[in-house]
């Protein structure tokens, strides 16, 4: 297994004075990761070519297109799971360095001494299979050339028979075997450490961390969590190390705290409210469209929106406070919010666990405060931007633009993208609900949009169209009077182009499954072999699939029959 575990010397000062390839995929996290290594590269003149890859397809191309004469390729959030020797078919003196956070990690990768080196903690590679149950010496096949004669003795002859046939007996078993292990290996699919953390710990051991780098490793993981990568618990057990490094870097005494400029980037870890972007919004609209409490109180509903004015009077806060933007609410009240709602939550049915969250805020001038959650929004936004005007490669640099926190302008572009992508999502749950458009088939659930959907432009983007999916799922289950429902999962569709026909779908687990686990990546692959479906698995995230849209009904038969 070739994992690195010394990164400075079996990674860094191994590429120092090379030029590189690096390859990103489009989600915050590589974002992140890119970033902070942009810094490194920058102190120690790295020569470095980067390109942002939105699937297998563009990364085949970029390869093709910018691998002539490079010798290391670095891989951020791409390639991990897949054999990526076998993919990019390299010259044989090509070393490829991974960092991705997707699981399960290639057993071809894991196993590739010289050309594929993985950057992950060891902890972090779960049960993976042992070398001489999944590869076989071919040369123990063989069992020819040791034919007898003719003048040999007919014992012999038969002792070679029996010896051939238990060869292929054994042989037959192996590969069984391996089948059976490959795939429980590769059944779920599910994220590890977040990459940004990965090349933020090694920045840290090369003593050339920063506090800046140090949030954007924060934003990095809380991408994780808030695109619903990882689990609650996963993110938990990550931030502890996060948290240490802001006590380090953030510990100031009296004295020099009242040296350092108003405008240094301060990080504190604190429990922030699930609500969605409310520190740049009112907290009505934030309440309305934030998971956690438009599911709770149902707020597609009238007795839904009378229900969260009842709840925000009962907290002793005006609507006319609540209606305004949430910097401009009176400071007592504004500080008295998390209080508030953290004691009135539970009377409500809202768990403080479901509606707090231990995470990071940025804290730079007077009027600059930023948290981790809003930040991995605003820039997953800006990733997915539907301007029609902008190339990939564009909406790639404006993402990693707002990542730089001088570039506030940037920053607010990010933001209102991210609120319209928030209501867009909203509106359709509610036209979900409204159209009994939440379909059961069975073993699982689906919704599909319908062509002409005026906020359609939004879903035929992976991150949005899971976030959709999360919420549909959420708002069905808080709506749904069957004991069953949490334990369904759902597909969602939106139409990615009418003039080829094709569609973007996305399969997630079921509220009550929450290991942070997909099995869908799995399903669609196998629904397509079955009956020859047209789909695309191009996405990095395997559950995300494009899917010919003449080809849905049957596709739909398998994968009921397959999950039954």
């Amino acid at each position: 297994m070739v994992v690195i575990k010394d990164f400075r010397r079996d990674f860094y000062e191994t590429i120092h004075g090379q030029r590189i390839l690096v390859l990103v995929a489009f989600d915050v996290d590589a974002l992140c990761a890119l970033k902070i290594l942009q810094y490194l590269f920058q102190c120690d003149q790295v020569l470095y070519t980067i390109v942002p890859v939105a699937g297998r397809q563009d990364m085949d191309r970029a390869f093709i297109e910018n691998g002539e004469g490079i010798k290391y390729v670095l891989l951020l959030n791409c390639g991990g799971c897949m054999d990526i020797v076998e993919q990019l078919q390299p010259p044989d003196d090509v070393v490829f360095f991974i960092c991705d956070s997707h699981r399960p990690i290639d057993v071809h990768n894991i196993y590739n001494v010289k050309q594929v080196k993985i950057l992950a903690k060891s902890h972090d590679l779960q049960d993976v299979p042992e070398f001489d149950d999944v590869f076989r010496d071919e040369s123990d096949d063989d069992d020819s050339g040791n034919e007898s004669e003719g003048s040999e003795a007919s014992g012999k002859k038969r002792r070679f028979d029996e010896d051939a046939i238990e060869k292929r007996r054994a042989k037959r078993l192996w590969e069984e075997n391996r089948e059976k292990i490959l795939y429980e290996y590769t059944e779920f699919t599910y994220q590890g450490c977040s990459a940004a953390m990965t090349v933020f710990e090694m920045a840290w051991k090369m003593s050339k961390d920063t506090n800046d780098l140090l949030w954007i490793a924060c934003i990095g993981l809380t991408d994780q969590y808030i695109h619903y990568k990882i689990n609650r618990e996963k993110y938990v057990d990550c931030i502890g190390d996060l948290q240490n490094h802001v006590s380090r870097l953030n510990h100031r005494g009296a004295d020099e705290e009242s040296r350092i400029s108003v405008d240094c980037l301060k990080v504190s870890f604190e429990d922030d409210m699930l609500l969605n972007l409310y520190r740049h919004w009112t907290l009505y609209d934030s309440l309305c469209h934030s998971a956690v409490s438009a599911c709770q109180f149902k707020i597609w509903t009238m007795k839904g929106k009378k229900r969260l004015d009842e709840f925000l009077a009962d907290m002793g806060l005006p609507l006319s406070q609540c209606r305004q933007k949430y910097s401009a609410m009176d400071m007592s009240l504004r500080n008295s919010v998390k209080e508030m709602i953290e004691t009135k939550s539970e009377k409500y049915g809202i768990s403080t666990r479901d509606i707090f969250l231990p995470s990071f805020v940025a804290q730079y001038g007077f009027k600059n405060r930023l948290s981790a959650m809003d930040a991995a929004y605003a820039c997953a936004a800006l990733l997915e931007s539907v301007d029609k005007n902008k190339a990939d490669s564009d909406k790639y640099l404006n993402a990693l633009d707002l990542l730089s926190r001088s570039n506030r302008q940037v920053l607010q572009v990010g933001l209102d993208f991210a609120k319209m992508q928030v209501k867009a999502i909203v509106n359709q749950v509610q036209t979900f609900l409204d159209m009994n458009q939440i379909i059961s088939a069975g073993p699982f659930l689906y919704a599909f949009i319908t062509e002409g959907t005026a906020d359609i432009k939004f879903f035929s983007r992976p991150i949005c169209l899971q976030r959709l999916a999360k919420f549909t799922l959420q708002a069905h289950v808080a709506m749904s009077r069957s004991k069953k429902a949490p334990q369904l999962p759902l597909i969602v569709g939106a139409p990615m182009d009418s003039e080829i026909g094709m569609t973007l779908i996305c399969g997630i687990p079921p509220l009550a499954e929450d290991d942070g686990k997909n099995v869908y990546g799995k399903a669609f692959e196998q629904a397509a072999i079955n009956t020859n479906a047209r789909i695309l698995q191009d996405s990095f995230d395997t559950h995300i699939v494009e899917l010919q849209t003449a080809d849905r009904s049957k596709f739909f038969d398998a994968l009921i029959a397959l999950m039954q």
